[in-house]
This record gives structure tokens, sequence and C-alpha cells, in this order.
């Protein structure tokens, strides 16, 4: 039996979900104010315990929708949350030079220098870990270690939820004013000869400067090869809403499926929405996403999907990101996906 919910509390990361627009567009609270309960965005708090859940998971009745790594972290530790959803939108991962580098092929990496972050009070380091899949998956397609290459680290001494995320003409911005990719400087002043960055950020980033892609994974036809931190990305609850109130973990897929299939009817408005989640511009979206950004917006737990969490799980509990070893699958919960699409049966 479904149980009335006071509050839910919700939180997604600035990349292209379902969710984010289903939040954009109001539905979202539109569906669970018709059910009594107020939503309210974790990021936003002011209460650092409160955000710092975006990453630990540790608020009860609370949605993620984002990046796998820290749904992973959380799950390692002790946490006691499901997947109710996988969606994986492929986006650009690439791996940047300086223009005039002399590095020309993965290949050519051997030896040199590479710029990592290091988040040294995050809880999970998920810049990092993301990074660090991007190189090694690079280098084995030639071949090649991490070892090959001398790691250079550069230190954050901040957390990832030091103060709440800021908004702008219904724009987010999640990093807190702290620099992001000191990295990225270290590479414009010459200190490290290659770095890794994704999404629109990267895009932006490589045409700002006139950064030369040496590999963008992103686009490598093994989806192994592909699976990092937002391939696949993770729709998560804690179990005591799939518990105490089943109806609302049907709500939330219900509206993160029904913005998604709004976004494949409409192209255009959907870049607008994502050049907002992704505090980037249309241009740049197409560009990280493909101009067919808004037909990868699709929940589901297909095999496909299934299988390339579990392999970038692995890949994390190797790199020691994950105190202990995540079976994806016994972590997922069906019912909630199986429930929003029965009804859509019913309906049809």
């Amino acid at each position: 039996m479904s149980n009335p919910l006071d509050t839910l509390w919700y939180t997604r990361c600035p990349v292209p979900t379902g969710l984010g627009i289903a939040v954009q567009q109001g539905w979202l609270e539109q569906a669970f104010t018709a059910q009594s309960t107020t939503i309210r965005s974790l990021r936003e708090s002011s209460d650092q315990a409160v955000r710092e859940s975006h990453f630990d998971h540790t608020l009860q009745n609370s949605v993620r929708h984002g990046g796998n790594i820290p749904a992973l972290w959380a799950k390692a530790d002790g946490r006691d949350t499901r997947v109710i959803g996988l969606s994986w939108a492929d986006e650009t991962q690439r791996i940047l030079v300086l223009p005039d580098s002399d590095i020309k092929t993965v290949r050519d990496l051997r030896g040199r220098r590479f710029g990592l972050p290091l988040w040294r009070r995050a809880q999970i380091d998920f810049s990092r870990a993301q990074a660090l899949r991007g190189l090694e998956n690079a280098l084995k397609l030639d071949g090649l270690y991490v070892h090959d290459v001398t790691l250079f680290d550069y230190e954050i001494d901040a957390g990832q939820s030091d103060r709440p995320a800021e908004q702008l003409a219904g724009t987010h911005v999640f990093s807190g004013g702290r620099a992001q990719n000191p990295e990225l400087l270290g590479l414009l002043r010459r200190e490290v000869d290659a770095i890794f960055l994704k999404g629109a950020h990267a895009a932006q980033v490589a045409q700002q400067f006139g950064l030369r892609t040496i590999i963008d994974t992103g686009i490598h036809p093994d989806p192994l090869i592909r699976a990092n931190n937002g391939t696949p990305r993770t729709l998560s609850v804690d179990t005591n809403l799939l518990d105490h109130h089943f109806d609302a973990a049907v709500t939330i897929v219900e509206q993160v499926l029904r913005a998604e299939e709004w976004a494949h009817q409409h192209p255009d408005e959907t870049r607008r929405f994502l050049a907002r989640e992704t505090n980037s511009s249309e241009y740049f979206v197409a560009a990280a996403y493909g101009e067919d950004a808004h037909l990868k917006l699709r929940t589901d737990l297909s095999d496909s999907s299934i299988a390339g969490l579990q392999d970038f799980a692995d890949f994390l509990h190797r790199w020691h990101f994950l105190p202990a070893p995540v079976d994806v699958r016994s972590w997922i919960d069906a019912r909630p996906l199986q429930a929003v699409l029965a009804q859509a049966r019913q309906a049809a």
C-alpha cells in the first residue's frame, strides 16, 4: 500500500535528463501537487547536508537523475537505494591538446603528462573518475595503459556542494563559485600535455581555446568504450520511497517518460531546455550531444544500458573509487517502470 508523501526531494545534474525537462516544464510539481506532495530542489537547499545528498543519497524520499558515479558510490557505501531507470544519451568525450601540440594520435600520449582534477574534500571525486575512464578507454584502443602516461594532479581544496546552486533566468549553475577545471588552466599554461573533458562544456572549451581533439571516445562504435559517468545516467530513489510511497515512484517515472516523449516531438524547444540545463548554448548542446539530442532522451532498463553500467562500475571498483563492488542487476527495481508501461498499454 502506498502512503501519502509529504515532501519529495529531487536533484539532477546539469546534463540532459528527462527529469530536468519535467522540472522545467512544471510537470513534476503539478503531478505531485495533485497528490498533496510538496517537491523541493535538493541542490538549492541552504543546508549543506541536504545538498550533499546529491552525491551520497542520504536524504529520505528523494530522487536523483544524473551521472552514475555518485549513485554507484552511494550504493557501494551502503545507502539503501534502487535504480528505477537508465538513460543513455551519448555525449562527446574528448582528450584535448593545445593547437600547436606535437601529439597527433593516442599513441603519442606515451610518456606525456596528463592533467587530472583531484577534489580533496569530495566524498566521491566523479570528475577524476570520469577523466581516468576516458583516458583508459582511449589508451586501450591503441594497446596502451594508464601507466604509459604521467598523471599530474590539480588539487581542489573544496567540496562539491559547498554552496547552493545559483539560478538566473531559469539556468542553474552548480559550481558554487569554484573553478571546476584547474587541469584546463594547466594545459593552457603548458604544464601538462593533454586533458579529458566531456559534454557541452568540452565542446565549448575546445572551440574557445582552439584545442585539438585527439580522440572522442563518445562516438566510438563500442558502447563499453562510450560507457562513462553520463552513459548511462541513473534514475535512482531511496528504498523507503519505494516501500512506503510506491505511487510517488511511479509518478516520477511517468513524468520523466512524458518529458522524453514531448522532447522527441519538439527538437528546437528541447535544445533550448538542454542549453539551460547544461548552462551552455543550443549550438554547443548540438555539438556535444548531436543534432538529434532530443531523440536521445529515453529512459528504460535495456540490457545494453545495464551492461554498460556494470562495466563502468567494475572500472570504478578496480580504481578504488568504490569501497565495494556493485551488482547492477540486483540494484535495479523495475516495478515503477513496468507500472507506467502497463498503464500506457491499457490507455492505448
